[in-house]
């Protein structure tokens, strides 16, 4: 049995859920054969995700999205492979009091995140972007990496996508030299344009606290950030603004494809590269995966879909495990899911559902076990 599952968010991590599951299975058969493998798509929990298979937690203090320190965690392997998570240092968690600035909050943590992980000898970056607080383009993890951007007066612009709509030159030339010999990879399951009605502010700015007058100012502020990076670097600046991942994290795909040379994957196709789900797939009989919802934005590059579809590829059975089920069965099937048992089918309250989570999940993973390996 291969238990390869996201985390229950707000509940439960990917290695609780593995743990839980793997316990609900030997209640049923005991001595069961499992292994697990926990996966992430790139969002929040792909360090964690990254940590459980073996890789090496590092922690840096950088600057937080409204300016204020934040402790900040990337995984490094003994080949030179990091995992850096932008929301570590740049996502929601980190506002103070929940206070949403969706005007000025900043990326530079996050450059600076970056900057740790070539410090710790990074040859290679995963770089998984999701959850974020910022709408600034990457301008702010750029500047954090070397790159300046000046108002009319030669002075910085300010923090934030906002501030952008001020933005009269940028020099890309002081970027970490380390960056030019740096694999970079963007993990995203986000295909949005940086700007228009799917780019990053029309989007993902209401989740950030932006009004419908913010999110008209973000979206002329980075359609003009764009405009001026095309002075300074050239045609590719524009096309990359119409890229698939331009609009991930509040445009942080933009700066990471424009000034990080980055090379756009969907997240759960990486991490599952980087986890080693292959190896762990080639053993297996049987595959568990799940996540906290399944619901339609599941089928759209989530960590299950990206199991089921690589189990089915090898020919194997996947069941899944969530919290709560919003798929039919007919749509379960078209993404290779036999069948989904959801939390909620046991305890139907909310709120005592994530609360015990874990002795629920239990509960299903021996439902599991009893109709399909018993």
């Amino acid at each position: 049995m291969l238990i390869a599952a996201d985390k229950f968010k707000g509940s439960l991590t990917a290695v609780e859920v593995a743990e839980h599951v793997t316990a609900g299975l030997r209640r049923a058969v005991p001595g069961l054969d499992v292994a697990a493998v926990p996966v992430a798509d790139g969002g929040d929990g792909t360090v964690a995700a990254a940590l459980a298979a073996g890789f090496t937690r590092h922690e840096a203090r950088v600057t937080g999205p409204t300016g204020t320190p934040v402790t900040a965690t990337f995984a490094l392997r003994a080949d030179g492979t990091a995992v850096v998570e932008m929301a570590e240092a740049s996502g929601l968690q980190h506002l103070p009091g929940g206070v949403f600035a969706p005007l000025t909050a900043t990326t530079y943590g996050t450059g600076e995140l970056l900057l740790a992980a070539l410090d710790a000898g990074a040859t290679s970056i995963v770089f998984g972007v999701g959850g974020s607080a910022t709408t600034d383009g990457g301008a702010g993890m750029l500047a954090a990496l070397g790159a300046r951007f000046l108002d009319a007066d030669g002075e910085p612009v300010g923090p934030g996508g906002g501030p952008l709509g001020e933005l009269a030159t940028a020099d890309l030339s002081g970027l970490d030299p380390r960056l030019a010999r740096t694999e970079i990879v963007l993990a995203s399951d986000v295909d949005n344009p940086l700007t228009g009605p799917k780019g990053a502010p029309a989007v993902y700015g209401p989740q950030k606290g932006a009004g419908e007058d913010d999110v008209a100012t973000l979206d002329a502020a980075l359609a003009h950030y764009a405009e001026v990076l095309e002075r300074a670097v050239g045609p590719k600046a524009a096309e990359y603004a119409l890229a698939p991942g331009a609009g991930a994290a509040g445009g942080i795909g933009y700066g990471a494809l424009v000034g990080l040379d980055a090379a756009f994957r969907p997240g759960i196709d990486v991490m599952l590269d980087v986890l080693g789900f292959g190896p762990a797939l080639a053993k297996a009989t049987f595959v568990i995966t799940g996540e906290g919802s399944l619901d339609e934005q599941t089928l759209h590059g989530k960590a299950p879909a990206g199991v089921a579809a690589a189990a089915r590829a090898a020919g194997l059975d996947v069941v899944a495990v969530c919290g709560r089920l919003q798929l039919p069965q007919e749509a379960l099937d078209r993404a290779g899911i036999r069948r989904a048992y959801a939390l909620t089918d046991l305890e139907s309250d909310p709120a005592r559902c994530m609360a015990e989570a874990g002795p629920l999940l239990e509960r299903a993973a021996e439902s599991l076990a009893r109709d399909f390996l018993v």
